[in-house]
């Protein structure tokens, strides 16, 4: 059995298995497996990778983004250069760390760019939001961090959330969401910025996909803003994290 899985804490949110599943079925591999890994802690890490035979490849989600690097052998230049890994190999004994969400999210929001957006907020720190900087700073987007301590943060190019004023709002119509505010089962939370300010021209970029709608959307749409939900770029990066394990 080739075995594929999911690290990360907790992951009762994630629809990686049943997609992974889903395309196993639908192309006749049925020598593959796909599971969850809950770990309650990245030093968990080393001994999950001792007892799980026949391991192939790993997606890593919030919160192992960044804190799973130390455990690897080896890194692909692009996961070195954006600092977060969401995709391992393993191959003759050695595991190498790859970004796979980069890839995800700028096929993903590529065809709803437009001149205003400029300029972007990008809500939440994690490892997520270092692949979205990457990419849209790629593409000539002034990115600003919006966190709930700019201090702790190694850029000057950062808001606190209330900071986020009528001016800075206005300044800014891309809004990506990065953090997991909003993931189920908390699908009531949204993230604290000034939806009021929103308006026709915007695009919310919500990274979370389930659930479908989160209220971040859901309150961006409200006010005239586009928005997107992180589904295509889960499908993108695990497609890409697929060719990775398989060169298929």
């Amino acid at each position: 059995m080739q075995q594929f899985g999911l690290i990360g804490f907790p992951l009762s949110h994630s629809f990686s298995k049943k997609y992974f599943t889903e395309k196993f079925e639908r192309e006749k591999l049925s020598d593959y497996s796909y599971e969850l890994y809950p770990l309650a802690s990245i030093d968990q890490y080393p001994a999950l990778i001792e007892k799980t035979e026949d391991l192939i490849g790993l997606n890593v989600t919030i919160p192992y983004k960044e804190s799973i690097i130390p455990f690897l052998d080896a890194l692909d230049p692009l996961a070195e250069k954006i600092g977060a890994v969401n995709c391992i190999k393993f191959e003759n004994g050695k595991s190498k760390g790859y970004n796979t969400d980069a890839f995800g999210f700028k096929q993903s929001i590529k065809p709803f760019i437009e001149t205003q957006h400029e300029r972007a907020l990008i809500l939440g720190t994690g490892g997520a939001s270092k692949a979205v900087f990457h990419v849209l700073n790629e593409i000539g987007i002034d990115c600003y961090f919006v966190s709930r301590d700019k201090a702790q943060l190694d850029t000057n190019k950062a808001f606190n959330y209330d900071e986020l004023n009528e001016y800075v709002m206005n300044a800014f119509k891309l809004i990506v969401n990065t953090s997991p505010v909003g993931t189920y089962p908390s699908i009531d939370d949204y993230p604290a910025i000034p939806y009021q300010y929103i308006g026709k021209g915007y695009l919310l970029y919500d990274l979370i996909y389930n659930p479908e709608e989160t209220q971040f959307l859901k309150k961006g749409r409200a006010q005239g803003a586009v928005g997107i939900n992180g589904l295509s770029m889960l499908q993108q990066q695990a497609e890409e994290a697929w060719r990775i394990w398989t060169q298929k």
